[in-house]
C-alpha cells in the first residue's frame, strides 16, 4: 500500500508543481491595458484562471493528504520494529572461523621454453 501512495505523492507533486507554473501572476494582467486582452477569450472572460485554480486546489488536497498518509505509515512502521526488537543494524554470523584459511604457495613456477 505504502508505494502506491508514495507513487501517488509523487504524481501529485510534479503535477503541482506544472499546474503552479502554467498560471500566471496577479501583473500578467496589466499587459491587458496596451491590446493583449483579446488573447483570453477562449476560456471566457475571466481566462482559464477559475479552472486552474481549482485544479491546483485539488491536487495540493491529494499532495496534502498523501504526505500525512506517509508519515503516519512510516511511524507505524518504525514502532513495529522497535516494538518487535528487530535490529536494522547488520550483525556477523554466529560462526566466524578464528583463522582464515591458509593457502599453500608454490615459490618454484615453470618458465616456459622458447623455440
Amino acid at each position: 500500500m505504502q508505494p502506491i501512495i508514495f507513487i501517488i505523492h509523487i504524481l501529485a507533486a510534479v503535477a503541482l508543481v506544472a499546474l503552479v507554473l502554467i498560471q500566471h501572476g496577479k501583473g500578467a494582467d496589466a499587459g491587458a491595458a496596451f491590446g493583449s486582452g483579446a488573447s483570453q477569450t477562449m476560456f471566457g472572460s475571466q481566462g482559464s484562471m477559475p479552472f486552474l485554480i481549482k485544479v491546483t486546489t485539488l491536487i495540493a488536497a491529494i499532495f496534502f493528504v498523501s504526505s500525512l498518509t506517509l508519515g503516519y505509515m512510516t511511524a507505524k512502521s518504525a514502532k513495529q520494529v522497535r516494538a518487535s526488537g528487530l535490529s536494522l543494524s547488520v550483525q556477523a554470523p554466529a560462526s566466524v572461523p578464528a583463522k582464515p584459511a591458509q593457502v599453500p604457495i608454490n615459490t618454484q613456477v615453470p618458465i616456459p621454453e622458447k623455440k
